[in-house]
């Protein structure tokens, strides 16, 4: 099935095509290491983990999945510092050693941010690669030097830093953003590595060498300029030396169109001579009960938070995917109640499958399966295809089949889950409650009323069971008791 995918480059929904046959290389922009990682980060990773699954599914793609590790940065480096507060008690004792003590620092929140991540379904098994920056220093010295040997840098008091107007002579700085240029300023540099959208400057390659920073010797002409990387040209190398250029889909967050992505574009091009993506794909900003989140606001959450709270992480993948990622996502505490009852909903549907006996009913599932492969297909629209399966379950709300139909909603249901990843694909686990004698009298008595068809009688009774928390659930010949 062909694919159609929103291209932040051209601002369009572009049919898929893959650079190479029958595979699929992905970038994802990956965590900075220095803190746990909060919600509005997790829907980027989310988004990101959906739709390498639908390529493999919907579009029978074999993919190559990168996502990076920032390790070193401005942040990592001020919280790896001797006394700093995010220095937790399983990082061990501090060094002499800046380096070591980063290695330290970012490996404990990589292992947080691992554990995250599998609670929320996203599987480490699919990815190809997640590399640490500080493992590709070499490589991004390798490309500095290219761009510079360009003539598309310069160095200063240390520092090498990106010629932004000598690249404005031979190609556009601005085609995922668009940039007002009317009060930049020729030779006006930025050290940061993260900056605001109306700081149009020249961006830093190589950061010079400050005390008490880890730092890697680099050698131009014979000169030693020691220092580290800046942020932006990690990913250009690793997305060079990982997936080769050009690789096909590169996500983020919205956040990250400019600067990172902008000048990733202008490096890789003025380095390798070639553009890194065909497709950029970005998910739109998280808010929290209609709120820009922030600490101050108090609405600042990390997954662990949630699930002290007691949240399930299932019901927060399935209300976050659940909502196409080019839309703003208002988490609530009621959108997750409400998602995990759509998500049980169609747990109840599995066990359905598996519990009614064949009859001679015929589904086309094969209808049903193209209509919800069709909106996936779509620019990823989770919501169409989920509005589709709900449908389908409103529909028939006495489900049986014969063995044809049962068998492939089955195995659309198992690919389903593959996509989405919260439902359990067995038979209903037997209670261990005990049902009342009381209940057993009221839903036989109610099974009765349905046969002779007095179904407003038949229905009370199934209300007042509801509000005891029990449920009834009917089959061609029986019906089966189960607590809510």
């Amino acid at each position: 099935m062909k694919l159609k995918l929103y291209n932040s480059l051209s601002n369009s929904k572009e049919e898929f095509v893959p650079v190479e046959d029958n595979i699929v290389k992905i970038y994802t922009c990956g965590p900075t290491v220095y803190n746990f990682a909060h919600i509005g980060n997790l829907r980027s990773f989310l988004f990101a983990d959906m739709l390498q699954k639908i390529m493999r599914v919907v579009g029978k793609y074999d993919v190559k999945w990168v996502m990076n590790i920032t390790d070193i940065d401005d942040k990592t480096i001020r919280d790896s510092k001797p006394g700093s507060k995010a220095w937790l008690e399983e990082m061990g004792e501090q060094t002499d050693s800046p380096k070591e003590n980063l290695r330290k620092f970012t490996e404990v929140y990589f292992n947080y941010f691992i554990d995250d991540i599998s609670k929320i379904g996203i599987d480490i098994n699919d990815f190809y690669a997640i590399p640490f920056a500080t493992d590709f220093i070499e490589e991004m010295q390798s490309l500095i030097l290219k761009i510079f040997n360009n003539g598309f840098a310069y160095i200063s008091d240390g520092s090498i830093y990106f010629n932004v107007s000598k690249w404005r002579e031979v190609d556009k700085y601005g085609k995922l953003y668009n940039i007002d240029f009317e009060n930049f300023k020729k030779g006006q540099r930025v050290d940061t590595d993260e900056y605001e959208k109306e700081n149009i400057s020249d961006f830093v390659l190589w950061k010079g060498y400050k005390e008490g920073e880890p730092y890697w010797d680099f050698i131009i002409d014979g000169v030693n300029y020691p220092g580290r990387p800046g942020w932006h040209i990690e990913c250009s190398a690793m997305e060079y030396e990982l997936l080769s250029l050009p690789f096909d889909i590169h996500t983020g967050g919205i956040d990250l169109k400019f600067p990172h992505h902008e000048d990733e574009i202008a490096q890789s091009k003025a380095g390798y001579g070639i553009e890194p993506t065909k497709y950029w794909l970005h998910n739109e900003f998280l808010e929290v009960e209609g709120q820009k989140m922030s600490k101050s606001l108090g609405n600042f959450y990390t997954l662990r938070d949630l699930i002290e709270k007691g949240l399930d992480p299932l019901d927060i993948r399935f209300a976050i995917l659940s909502a196409h990622y080019r839309t703003k996502y208002n988490f609530t505490f009621s959108g997750i109640e409400s998602a995990k009852k759509a998500r049980n909903r169609i747990q109840e549907l599995i066990y359905d499958i598996f519990e009614n006996e064949n009859g001679t009913m015929y589904y086309n599932i094969e209808k049903l399966k193209e209509e919800i492969f069709g909106h996936l297909a779509d620019d990823l629209h989770t919501p169409k295809a989920l509005a589709t399966l709900f449908s389908f379950i409103n529909e028939n709300d006495v489900i049986y089949f014969d063995d044809n139909s049962k068998n492939q909603l089955l195995a659309l249901i198992n690919e389903l889950n593959f996509i989405f990843g919260v439902w359990k694909i067995e038979k209903r686990p037997e209670s261990k409650f005990e049902i009342p004698y009381n209940i057993k009298e009221m839903a036989e008595k109610r099974w009765q009323f349905k046969l002779n068809k007095n179904y407003e009688e038949a229905d009370k009774l199934r209300i007042e069971l509801d509000k005891l928390g029990y449920v009834i659930k009917d089959s061609k010949d029986s019906y089966i008791i189960s607590r809510k």
